[in-house]
Parts: structure tokens; C-alpha cells; sequence
């Protein structure tokens, strides 16, 4: 029988294209990216020192920080384009390409189930006159909401995240509940303890093997080795290095910017 991995290699999933992206702040180039093409495998890392410009490729993915020059297109699973750095930001879940937060967002006043509704809520109920259509969206979603509440430990969905913990971990559920085509995590398991990485670890495998594309930017290398098939390495704003975790873990511009001789 062929390996989950084999499967998942096979399945046909969307890519992302970056060309000539460059952002700048108060006149320092903090990412300058010639090409570079993420979603070639199933999950794939963006591995640097801080400062190295991850976070803001991310976040010019989506469109949170506009892009001084440069274009960033989604090829779909069935060949068709669509130039991400033309949309706003609220239209990319429209397109699947789905994000978590770095830093830990949550709505205070809402419940842990309220919180999960809004991933799942069609755009075209969210009017006052159809408050009613709530009911019927979480009866089709409420199997897959209660997987995850269940598999991370939230035993009661009324009451609040409290803890930075929860907090991400409701961040997760939110993007997976999404149903995204192309997956970009941001630090998912900082702060989290073994068991419950595991568990995330366990949830994006099963993602990825459906179709999703991955991309994890996460400064927990055991996560990256033990998790990704291909791992890109980003220095100084540009993504120097490309391979499978073991060429990039052992490479000499890797370990001498980022890991240190210690790490290997």
C-alpha cells in the first residue's frame, strides 16, 4: 500500500507564485524575493533568523502589506490563475488561501462556539434579516466543529479561551474550518506543549494529504524537520536556500546564519 506521504505527493494542489516582491520600510528593503515558488509539496517551511523577512512574505501573500513592486499569483489545482497582490485581504479565503496569526488574536465577547461560527458562516447570511440561517450552519458543520474541540481538549465550547494556549489553538480551528486549498501557518505551535504539537503536527498531515498546500513559517526546527518535505531558507529579506530538511539542516550558510554548529 502506497505511504500516506506517496499519496499526498500525488494529489494535485495549488501553487503560489512570487515575482520581483520587494517591500520596504522607512527606505530599508526588508524582503526582496526575484522567484519563488511555494505549494510544490504538500507542506513546505520558511525556515531564517529573526528579521530574515518571513513574516512580512506572509503577510504580502495576503495582502495585509501591499507590495512596493512585484506580483504574487495562485495557480489553482486545475490550472487557473488568480493575482493575489491585486485583491484585498477579506477576498482570499474566497480563493482558499487561508492564514493564522503570529500574534495571538481573539474576540473577547464571544464564546468559544461563537468564535468557531464565523469561520463557518456563509458571507451571504451574515445580515441581519437571515440571523435565523445560523442554525442551519452550524447543523452542517457542528460534526466537524465538535472533531476539534474534542481532539484539543476544549471541554466546554460557552465559555472563553482564556489562555494563550487556547487562544491558538482557536486560531487553528478558525483557518481549518476554512477549508483552505492553501494553508499558511504562522508560529502554530509556539508556547504549546508536546502533546498538543503533536496533535497539530497530526491535523496538517491529514490536511496536506487531501489536496491543501502547506507552508509553515516556525522557529520549533523539530517541527520543521520532523514535519515538512521541502524547507526554504530565508536571510537578510531574500530565500537563499531550497531542499529537503536534511540538505537544509546540514548545509554550511544554514548553520553558520541560523543554527550554529551545536544544532547539527
Amino acid at each position: 500500500m502506497a505511504s500516506e506521504a506517496v499519496l499526498a505527493q500525488a494529489v494535485a494542489r495549488p501553487q503560489i507564485h512570487v515575482r520581483g516582491a520587494v517591500k520596504s520600510f522607512a527606505g530599508r528593503v526588508v524582503v526582496d524575493v526575484d522567484e519563488l515558488v511555494l505549494g510544490e509539496h504538500p507542506i513546505e517551511g520558511l525556515i531564517g533568523p529573526n528579521g530574515a523577512g518571513k513574516t512580512t512574505l506572509m503577510r504580502m501573500i495576503m495582502h495585509s502589506l501591499p507590495l512596493d513592486r512585484g506580483t504574487i499569483t495562485l495557480r489553482r489545482s486545475d490550472g487557473s490563475e488568480v493575482v493575489l497582490s491585486g485583491l484585498s485581504t477579506h477576498r482570499m479565503a474566497q480563493h482558499g488561501v487561508v492564514k493564522s496569526n503570529q500574534v495571538i488574536m481573539d474576540f473577547d465577547q464571544l464564546t468559544i462556539w461563537d468564535s468557531m461560527m464565523l469561520a463557518v458562516t456563509e458571507a451571504h447570511y451574515e445580515q441581519p434579516q437571515r440571523i435565523l440561517a445560523e442554525e442551519a450552519a452550524f447543523r452542517r458543520h457542528e460534526e466537524e466543529m465538535r472533531r476539534y474541540l474534542d481532539l484539543f481538549g476544549f471541554d466546554d465550547p460557552t465559555t472563553f479561551a482564556l489562555s494563550a494556549g487556547e487562544k491558538k489553538l482557536l486560531d487553528i480551528i478558525r483557518c481549518l474550518l476554512l477549508r483552505p486549498r492553501f494553508l499558511l501557518l504562522d508560529e502554530p505551535t509556539a508556547g504549546l506543549p508536546d502533546d498538543v504539537t503533536q496533535k497539530v503536527m497530526d491535523v496538517i498531515r491529514e490536511l496536506a494529504a487531501t489536496g491543501t498546500s502547506v507552508v509553515i513559517v516556525e522557529h520549533d526546527l523539530n517541527v520543521i524537520w520532523g514535519l515538512c518535505d521541502m524547507v526554504h531558507f530565508m536571510a537578510e529579506g531574500s530565500v537563499v536556500l531550497h531542499g529537503d530538511p536534511t540538505s537544509i539542516r546540514e548545509h554550511h550558510t544554514v548553520v553558520e546564519k541560523y543554527l550554529g554548529e551545536g544544532h547539527v
